[in-house]
């Protein structure tokens, strides 16, 4: 996926959907060109943070427990791209939509890419409001790329299966935005007390 697409997406959603869908890019290629590299920015801002404001937000870990914690959180958002493709799948064929793993793995690698990209923002501005604000617009965009992707992704015409098929996978979205939260937590607990 290029950096003009990406600006489509965030500018005019359904164009740079469209645009995407058209360009028929494989599923590995948008596995290594856009979920490996945008995966990276969390685990490393969580291990730059980490070293850099240790004590003041995040508890003191050693450089390589806070390695091993950004190390497991790469790999849980590697598979979750994947893992999220089926239940999208899964979640359509309910709605009686049936699309290719492709089309429903498309959705599921671009719809987190606000989310990936906002611990950019915490680098640049250390600043907590404008973080949180930065962390909504994130959040808002992310619904909007699900909202204006599925018609597009899975060539749904009528409004009300469309409208059924984005709450049925914002929900799952929401399920494992907050599973990869907990998890995050859960690990970061555990590795501090080895």
């Amino acid at each position: 996926m290029s950096l003009l697409n990406l600006f489509w997406l965030f500018a005019v959603p359904t164009k740079g959907w469209r645009h995407l869908m058209q360009s028929k890019v494989s599923m590995h290629r948008l596995y290594l060109l856009h979920v490996v590299p945008l995966s990276l920015i969390p685990p490393l801002f969580l291990y730059f943070a980490g070293s850099k404001y240790a004590g003041n937000l995040i508890p003191i870990l050693s450089e390589a427990k806070l390695l091993l914690v950004a190390v497991v959180l790469f790999v849980v958002e590697l598979v979750a791209v994947p893992v999220m493709g089926l239940i999208i799948r899964q979640l359509a064929e309910v709605a009686e939509i049936y699309p290719s793993y492709q089309d429903s793995f498309t959705l599921a690698a671009v719809a987190p890419t606000p989310l990936w990209l906002v611990p950019v923002c915490f680098l640049i501005i250390p600043n907590i409001l404008i973080n949180l604000i930065a962390l909504t617009l994130a959040l808002m965009a992310t619904v909007g790329f699900i909202y204006y992707g599925i018609p597009v992704v899975f060539r749904i015409k009528e409004h009300g299966r469309a409208m059924l098929m984005f709450g049925a996978v914002l929900t799952a979205g929401v399920v494992a935005w907050v599973f990869l939260m907990v998890s995050t937590l859960v690990i970061f607990g555990s590795v501090q007390n080895l």
